[in-house]
């Protein structure tokens, strides 16, 4: 049978309207509000460059796999150390993205973050960009807010679900014990100097979430803690220092050590000191990664401590 050249014409016409960019054009979309303004996004992206590993944190928990993550001297912590090889697109840098070779390898989807929060325009010309900060003064309501996010992205709701139902019972059952335990300052050392992290701040988490009490106060948060002397730790005399190292966290090799600094005559004779409560926290996956693996992280080896001072005569 034969058909008319016109008929024949319009059915291969009707052929190349469905090839696959028409149906990518087609594909659901979701809208996301986020950090720098609201974007519709695919559902279930398949091609995704992570730039903040704070998400890239999230997204390893909920089994998204990226195909680019930023490689820098810094290297990723144990939990996400596959990230550190070549088996990715290397994206750059966490301040300064590769954007030739984003747009060459044509994302579906890009997720930003703090760091990259100056590139977020260049960025979004490559590709649908979201930067789902964190939120240091509501802390655990933006990491579940962000969990939910990629999970409603990506289709893993119920993993999304899972993943925050098990972080909150940590949190519960960390301040069974944390809020008799006494008095606490969180510390980050880095370059022979000392500055501690109050309620409210990027390292609140001991306090704001876990529930130690502060050991002292300070008028503000700081950006970057706030700079303090043994004698100044001496005085406040915390019965815990939580411990954060910056120089090791980046890869710094040279100076001394959280250890070394804090090994004096004047903190020794703190509380915490004597008690051996000084916890020193794994500072790459606090200050590099920061996301719901890593403070699930740090939730487990504050419960062993706790658990040990119980033990203990």
């Amino acid at each position: 049978m034969r058909f008319p050249q016109a008929f024949v014409l319009s059915l291969f016409s009707a052929m190349l309207a469905c090839t696959p960019a028409a149906f990518a054009a087609e594909a659901p979309a979701l809208t996301v509000v986020h950090a720098q303004g609201s974007t519709a996004v695919p559902k279930h992206p398949q091609r995704v460059v992570i730039l903040s590993p704070a998400t890239l944190d999230i997204a390893d928990a909920l089994g998204i796999n990226p195909m680019g993550v930023p490689q820098t001297s810094a290297h990723y912590p144990q939990h996400l150390a596959k990230y550190n090889g070549k088996a990715y697109l290397n994206a750059g840098t966490l301040f300064e993205p590769n954007f030739e070779a984003l747009s060459n390898a044509k994302p579906d989807l890009i997720l930003a973050g703090a760091r990259a929060h100056d590139a977020y325009g260049k960025l979004s010309e490559i590709a649908p960009t979201l930067s789902l900060d964190l939120d240091p003064k509501h802390f655990v309501q933006s990491l579940t807010e962000r969990t939910e996010q990629l999970g409603a992205i990506f289709g893993k709701e119920e993993k999304a679900q899972q993943v925050i139902a098990a972080f909150n019972a940590q949190i519960a059952d960390v301040r069974k014990e944390s809020a008799t335990a006494g008095s606490a300052m969180m510390l980050m050392i880095n370059g022979g100097k000392i500055s501690a992290h109050s309620p409210g701040s990027r390292f609140g988490f001991i306090y704001d979430v876990l529930g130690f009490k502060p050991a002292t106060a300070f008028p503000e948060t700081g950006k970057h803690g706030n700079a303090v002397s043994p004698e100044f730790i001496m005085e406040a005399n915390p019965d815990w220092l939580f411990v954060l190292d910056r120089d090791s966290a980046i890869g710094r090799k040279e100076g001394v050590s959280a250890q070394q600094v804090l090994d004096n005559p004047l903190v020794r004779k703190t509380n915490a000191w004597k008690k051996q409560q000084v916890v020193y926290l794994d500072s790459g996956s606090l200050y590099i990664a920061g996301g719901i693996q890593s403070y699930s992280n740090l939730m487990t080896q504050v419960k062993q401590v706790l658990d040990k001072t119980k033990t203990q005569p």
